[in-house]
């Protein structure tokens, strides 16, 4: 069976499961990252895993079943890291320019320093397109539903006033969606000082309202 290999952030906020985390699970999971990173999920095998983990072949199979729910339970494990690493960037109550400019710039740096979403930018830029549109855009519609509360949170602590939120998190979604589907640009995106001033200066003003 074919496993989609994008789907970080729709297992991450739209599943329940919760995926093993133990120290062998965990060790298995970090093997199936790398081997992912370097020739793609299709390429990937169960024995591949073990080797990488240094565990038996049946030790892959016991605590995570087969290849498609292996790379769930990577998409969940991956997709959380990623979502509590944005939500760290800055507080909810943090001025909301500052919000924004750190959100940009650790999600620039998660698209450019994550090991699988890396590959998949430079690689497979198709496949991202393809997991962001396909079930009818679920992927995209949980990362804006994502983005949109934490909007909602910050207008209950004070710091974003009475927006469209919704409308204003597609946008910032959108722009994001853009620097990792074209990495080509003239902006400093390595240099994160410089983004975060940018960011401060045209992305802000998005939800000044």
């Amino acid at each position: 069976m074919a496993v989609e290999p994008l789907t970080l952030l729709t297992h991450a906020v739209g599943s329940d499961a919760e995926p093993p985390d133990d120290a062998t699970s965990n060790r298995i999971l970090d093997a199936t990252l790398e081997l992912a990173a370097a020739s793609g999920v299709e390429h990937l095998t169960m024995d591949a895993v073990a080797r990488r983990a240094h565990v038996g072949r049946m030790t892959v199979y016991r605590r995570f079943g087969d290849k498609q729910a292996l790379v769930a339970a990577l998409g969940v494990r991956e997709g959380r890291r990623c979502l509590a690493e944005l939500d760290a960037a800055a507080s909810i109550d943090a001025p909301i320019a500052e919000q924004v400019a750190a959100g940009f710039v650790t999600s620039l740096r998660l698209a450019r320093e994550h090991p699988l979403l890396s590959r998949l930018a430079r690689l497979e830029p198709e496949t991202v397109l393809g997991a962001l549109t396909e079930d009818g855009g679920a992927l995209f519609v949980v990362a804006r539903g994502y983005l949109g509360q934490r909007l909602r949170e910050s207008q209950r602590a004070g710091v974003l006033g009475p927006i469209e939120v919704d409308e204003a998190a597609e946008l910032l979604v959108r722009l994001a969606v853009s620097f990792v589907l074209i990495p080509e640009s003239v902006l400093p995106l390595e240099d994160e000082d410089r983004v975060r001033r940018l960011a401060h200066q045209l992305l802000a003003p998005i939800l000044e309202g």
